[in-house]
């Protein structure tokens, strides 16, 4: 895309129109606090859902994007509640754990939820004016990257290869990779029979990948222990420091097909402060997340260029362009999932630390698999299955998670 950048649509101000962007964008808050909190689903589900019954309900196109919109950055806020408080580890395997995980086991889950909120909420501030400027330049930027995309993806991939400290970890990380290639590449060509209209085979392939490991390890633990204060252990400047990172690392991918917040967390963390890693890790992952969300709108807009799930379904939906409104729509997700995981945050940390672990996290497998089968059907199945299986292998050897991203960026760097 060559031309000049489309004409940015102007805000409605009537109040009927008003009023209707405001309640379509809380209903979409609404969806994405469900999202973020039920392991196995993703906003994504909710905006395909949407898109298939617009035409019944007659939406607008504009408000049911910010729906759509909304329960996509909401749930960028609230999905690290499940992960804090389902995939606990017992105390012996905390070393092993994801930085999020150990700050639960060590009591300090409550402060890990608002170094997540913080992390989005920072992001997303500096992500909105930052993609002006960056959208600017990618539109010199973007044919060539086009042109040589598989080759942009390559590099990626090596990069995320090479930036692990050992060689041992290297080999790992390039065997997770091919394993992840070659896993995304048989799934995402099986057929698929789904119960419901609202997913696709990347459901039980993420589900898979990156749930079933740490729930398998969690089965163990003694789960939630009691959590202290929610005192922040960051000052200002290492908050704003890692959350710029995030932001950062969010511009560098948003515009990629296949490459994710994770990736981007991984390209920030070498510009945080690194005198708490486990912390600036939590605002930097949280930061990317979200701040990725806001790129990738803005790719949307300038290059008709569907960067996640939501705006797929966005775009299957017809609805324009219109950025001043969306932004909007953002901002007000930002606020609602601020709340949101803080709140429910906690709320969730006293209920899941109250019940019976074991159970609990079994409970959580086997409507993980009930959800591949409705997104996808019987071969659903088969694909958790497998996805889970290689999702083990980053785990005990002691490589990043990161490298499954391969189930995307291997397909697509290969095509």
């Amino acid at each position: 895309m060559t031309g000049p950048l489309p004409p940015v649509l102007p805000l409605p101000v009537a109040p009927p129109a008003a009023i209707s962007l405001l309640a379509y964008t809380l209903a979409g808050c609404a969806l994405g606090c469900c999202s973020g909190l039920v392991p196995g689903l993703h906003a994504n589900n909710f905006a395909f859902l949407l898109a298939a019954v617009a035409p019944a309900l007659d939406a607008p196109p504009v408000p049911l994007g910010c729906a759509m919109l909304a329960a996509g950055v909401v749930h960028t806020f609230l999905d690290v509640v499940p992960s804090l408080a389902l995939g606990v580890p017992d105390a012996a395997m905390a070393a092993a754990a994801l930085p999020g995980h150990q700050l639960v086991a060590e009591g300090r889950g409550r402060e890990a939820l608002r170094l997540s909120a913080v992390g989005s909420g920072l992001a997303l501030a500096i992500a909105v004016p930052a993609a002006v400027a960056v959208t600017a330049g990618m539109r010199v930027a973007y044919p060539h990257l086009r042109a040589w995309l598989p080759v942009v993806l390559g590099g990626v991939a090596l990069l995320l290869v090479l930036t692990e400290p050992t060689a041992r970890r290297r080999l790992a990380g390039g065997f997770t990779f091919a394993l992840a290639t070659a896993l995304g590449l048989a799934a995402l060509a099986a057929p698929t029979e789904p119960l419901v209209a609202a997913g696709g085979v990347l459901a039980p392939l993420f589900a898979g990948l990156f749930g079933v490991p740490v729930l398998v390890d969690a089965l163990g633990g003694t789960g939630v222990p009691p959590q202290a204060d929610a005192r922040i252990g960051l000052s200002r400047r290492e908050l704003a420091g890692a959350a710029a990172a995030g932001a950062g690392g969010g511009a560098a991918v948003g515009y990629l097909p296949g490459v994710s917040a994770g990736v981007a967390a991984v390209l920030a963390l070498p510009a945080t402060a690194g005198r708490d890693p486990t912390r600036e890790y939590v605002v930097a992952t949280s930061g990317a997340n979200t701040a990725t969300a806001v790129f990738a709108l803005f790719a949307y807009w300038a290059f008709d260029a569907t960067r996640s799930g939501v705006l797929v379904a966005m775009g299957d939906a017809g609805v324009p362009a219109a950025l001043p409104t969306l932004v909007t729509a953002v901002a007000i997700a930002a606020g609602a999932g601020t709340v949101g995981v803080i709140v429910l945050g906690d709320a969730a940390l006293r209920v899941v630390g109250a019940l019976p672990h074991a159970p609990l996290v079994a409970g959580v497998l086997v409507g993980l698999a009930l959800l591949s089968v409705a997104f996808v059907g019987a071969v659903g199945l088969v694909v958790f299955a497998a996805a889970a299986a290689v999702g083990f292998v980053p785990v005990r050897f002691g490589c990043r998670r990161v490298h499954l991203m391969g189930v995307l960026l291997g397909p697509l760097a290969l095509a």
